[in-house]
């Protein structure tokens, strides 16, 4: 399937500012974005809010869509931008990593609890740090890799790292403490 081309129609009404296009749009795409935001802000008001500043932006930007990736993949760089601008003002934390002190080995990860439902990881993550959940969202669920995410959140691949793991033996803490 042409990921690039999909949506070109429409799009490009979009471009010429036909308001049926863009709800169009914004009725093929919001309810994925919606849950980009809620797990990244793990709130439902806040992710109502940055999804329609999101959107606004999107339409006001989308004369400079230019078909060279999916539009659901530039729009999702919006969203997860705004998230991240979000978060920053209300002081995002993150820890810097000390190799020294905190040996993060990715590749050598406990697995996450047996038996476990999407609701209930979804709960558990929620009770996660906004750092910790961050980093979790745009590694696990939407496939950044730490050196993307290390630019995207201004800190080094190695934070991105260790705030990745920390994030997932919090999560497990959780989950067994919870439903085991």
């Amino acid at each position: 399937m042409d990921y690039v081309n999909t949506h070109r129609e429409i799009i490009e009404q979009c471009q010429k500012g036909n308001r049926q296009a863009q709800f169009d749009l914004y009725k093929q795409y919001n309810r994925a974005m919606y849950n980009v935001c809620l797990r990244m802000l793990s709130n439902e008001h806040d992710a109502e809010d940055i999804l329609q500043v999101s959107f606004v932006q999107v339409f006001k930007k989308i004369d400079s869509f230019r078909f060279e990736s999916a539009i659901g993949a530039w729009i999702k760089r919006i969203v997860v931008n705004n998230c991240i601008n979000f978060l920053k003002k209300r002081r995002l934390q993150f820890s810097e990593w000390d190799a020294k002190h905190d040996p993060v080995e990715v590749d050598n990860e406990p697995p996450m609890p047996g038996g476990v439902e999407v609701k209930q990881v979804k709960q558990a993550m929620n009770q996660l740090s906004d750092g910790y959940r961050t980093v979790f969202s745009l590694y696990a669920l939407e496939g950044y890799d730490h050196q993307e995410i290390a630019g995207i959140l201004g800190v080094s691949e190695a934070t991105s790292k260790s705030q990745y793991c920390r994030a997932r033996k919090k999560l497990k803490e959780i989950l067994q403490s919870r439903y085991a």
